[in-house]
C-alpha cells in the first residue's frame, strides 16, 4: 500500500498502460480520477471493476485548455486535493517524415506534449502548498528517435527537457517531476504489429521478450510514493535493456 491515501490524477486511463495504471495505484491505495477521449466504453467498464468510490473517469481532451481546466476542477471536487499527477496520454500518427502532413504533426505534439503542459500547469497550482509528484510517460523512442516516428519521437522527447525544467523550478517546493520511458510493452497498439516485425523487435531487445504493462505500472508506483522523494528530474527506462 505504497500510496495509502493519497489522490491521483491520471491521464489517459482507458486502456493499455493507462488502465494499468489505474488498477495499480488503486490496489496501492490511491483514490484516482483518470481521462479518456474515446474510449467510453473501456472506461466505465474499469470504473465498474475498482468501484465508483475510489475511481472517477472524466472525458477530455488534453490538447484543449477549456476542457483540462473543467477537467481538474472536476477531478479536485471528487478527490479531495491532488498528490500526483500522471501523464499518460498518447498518440502515435507513424509515417515517413517526407509523407507526414502538418496535421499528423500538430496532432501528436498537442496530445502528448502540449496536454502535460496543460495539465501540469493546472496541478502545480493544487501541489505548491503540499508538495507532489508529476510523472510524464515518455518513451526510449523520445531518447533513441525512431524511422518513421519523427513527430512521436519529438513529442516524447520534448517531455524530457519540460520535466527537467519542472523539476528544476519546483523542486524547492517539495514537488517532483521524472520522465518514465517505457520500451516495447505488450498493449493493443503493438499486438497488431505483424510477426516478422514482432521478431525484430524481439532480437533488439537484451531481454528477449515484451514488456508487460503492469511492469511500467509498478515503476509508476514507486515513482509517485514516498520511497522515491530524492528522484526528480530523471528519466526512468523501462525497456528490458532496450536503451542501453
Amino acid at each position: 500500500m505504497l500510496l495509502q491515501g493519497k489522490k491521483a490524477l491520471i491521464t489517459g486511463g482507458s486502456g493499455g498502460i493507462g488502465a494499468a495504471l489505474v488498477r495499480a495505484f488503486v490496489h496501492h491505495g490511491a483514490k484516482v480520477v483518470f481521462t479518456y477521449h474515446q474510449s467510453g466504453s473501456a472506461a466505465d467498464e474499469l470504473v465498474s471493476e475498482l468501484g465508483k468510490s475510489a475511481v472517477l473517469s472524466i472525458r477530455c481532451d488534453g490538447s484543449q485548455s477549456e476542457q483540462v481546466t473543467a477537467c481538474m476542477t472536476e477531478a479536485i471536487a471528487f478527490l479531495g486535493g491532488l498528490d500526483i499527477l500522471v501523464n499518460n496520454a498518447g498518440i502515435t500518427k507513424d509515417t515517413l517524415l517526407l509523407r507526414m502532413s502538418e496535421e499528423d504533426w500538430d496532432m501528436v505534439l498537442d496530445t502528448n506534449l502540449k496536454s502535460s503542459f496543460l495539465f501540469c500547469k493546472q496541478a502545480l497550482r493544487h501541489m505548491m502548498r503540499t508538495g507532489g509528484s508529476i510523472i510524464n510517460i515518455g518513451s526510449v523512442v523520445g531518447l533513441t528517435g525512431n524511422a518513421g516516428q519523427a513527430n512521436y519521437a519529438a513529442s516524447k522527447a520534448g517531455l524530457v527537457g519540460f520535466s527537467k525544467s519542472i523539476a528544476r523550478e519546483m523542486g524547492s517546493k517539495n514537488i517532483r517531476c521524472n520522465v518514465l520511458a517505457p520500451g516495447f510493452i505488450d498493449t493493443a497498439m503493438t499486438s497488431k504489429l505483424p510477426e516478422n516485425m514482432l521478431q525484430q523487435q524481439l532480437q533488439s531487445i537484451p531481454a528477449k521478450r515484451i514488456g508487460q504493462a503492469q511492469e511500467v505500472a509498478d515503476v509508476a508506483v514507486f515513482l509517485a510514493s514516498d520511497m522515491a522523494s530524492y528522484i526528480n528530474g530523471q528519466v526512468i527506462s523501462v525497456c528490458g535493456g532496450l536503451n542501453t
